[in-house]
């Protein structure tokens, strides 16, 4: 189901999957700087988690639901994300987990106190500009104030796991062994594209029991 939900900044769009059985978690998920939400890591969360007890909702931001190219500020994109949260939880009172996908985990990790989430999903947090590690990220990460599950490729330009600065106990990275930053790999790589899907969703889905009420 694909409902649209007015900001100050545009009409931006949720996608949902209701949770199977009782639901445990909310989980919304935002979209990069560069694609929307059919990434693979997106739609591959979206189909696993349900069955887990988890309503995954997929956020598209306004600029790309009135089909710009480019993404906005980064405090455009948080005034835009703050009242799609607000609107998903009304309609589904349940723990609230922020997540996304690089630019989409920036705003998750800004946001997550402000919103009441119970813990944050980076995946491929864009650590540094390709090239650039002299201009970090890390503040934005270690500043969630919340559990944050931080799942990163081997070979991101945008920051490898071995780069990221020493984390709190709140914060696990899970370091994939191939993956760029869309997580894919070359075909002669030890894992296909699915099973390192297969190992975010996994992985998730265990790390989602542990926050607080949730499991």
């Amino acid at each position: 189901m694909r409902i649209l939900i007015p900001t100050p900044v545009g009409e931006a769009a949720a996608t949902l999957t209701p949770a199977q059985g009782r639901a445990r978690a909310l989980l919304a998920l935002g979209h990069g700087a560069g694609g929307g939400i059919e990434a693979a890591d997106l739609r591959a969360l979206a189909e696993a988690l349900p069955p887990l007890g988890v309503t995954v909702a997929l956020v598209e931001q306004p600029w790309r639901v009135a089909g710009r190219k480019v993404a906005p500020a980064p405090k455009t994109l948080d005034a835009a994300w703050l009242p799609v949260v607000a609107r998903l939880t009304a309609d589904h009172p349940l723990p609230l987990v922020v997540g996304g996908r690089s630019a989409g985990a920036r705003v998750a990790c800004r946001t997550a106190a402000g919103c009441g989430a119970v813990g944050v999903l980076a995946l491929a947090f864009p650590l540094h500009p390709p090239g650039r590690p002299d201009r970090s990220r890390a503040a934005e990460l270690l500043g969630s104030a919340r559990p944050t599950l931080i799942v990163q490729g081997a070979t991101d330009p945008f920051g490898h796991p071995d780069e990221f600065p020493p984390l709190p106990p709140s914060h696990r990275l899970l370091a994939l062994p191939q993956g760029n930053h869309g997580f894919s790999a070359p075909k002669s790589a030890p894992l296909t594209h699915e099973a390192l899907l297969a190992s975010i969703t996994t992985e998730t889905g265990a790390w989602l029991r542990s926050l607080p009420g949730v499991g």
